[in-house]
């Protein structure tokens, strides 16, 4: 027969390895982009929504501004699933945008232009 005090013991360890994997995920920084996998018409129709009904800042996309160039459907898309993403990760949003987002570590930023990041 197992001893309660080790069920105890094994099931506090349990716990205390789930809860240090949980923060360590959770402090991870991440930024929702464009997955170089996915079709140009695909990424369009996904920046369209998040621009439109999913209310993502996309000012900074636009000409003139920081996040413009380069000009393209993954870069646009990029920058306005991060934007969507952050704002809505802790509202349970996710960075799928119909299969054509991806997660990723490293910081996207670059030159003038700033992901936004929301720990």
């Amino acid at each position: 027969m197992v001893h309660q005090g080790a069920v105890v013991l094994a099931i506090v360890t349990l716990l205390c390895i789930f809860i240090n994997m949980s923060t360590t995920y959770a402090d991870e920084q991440q930024w929702c982009v464009a997955d170089p996998k996915a079709s140009v018409d695909d990424l369009q129709k996904a920046l369209n929504w998040a621009c439109g009904v999913g209310g993502a800042d996309c000012s900074p996309i636009q000409p003139n501004q920081p996040c413009f160039d380069p000009n393209t459907v993954a870069d646009h898309a990029s920058y306005a699933f991060n934007s969507y993403w952050q704002v809505n990760k802790k509202k349970g949003g996710i960075c799928s945008f119909e299969g054509t987002a991806q997660l990723v570590s490293t910081d996207p930023s670059h030159g003038g232009c700033k992901f936004p990041f929301a720990p």
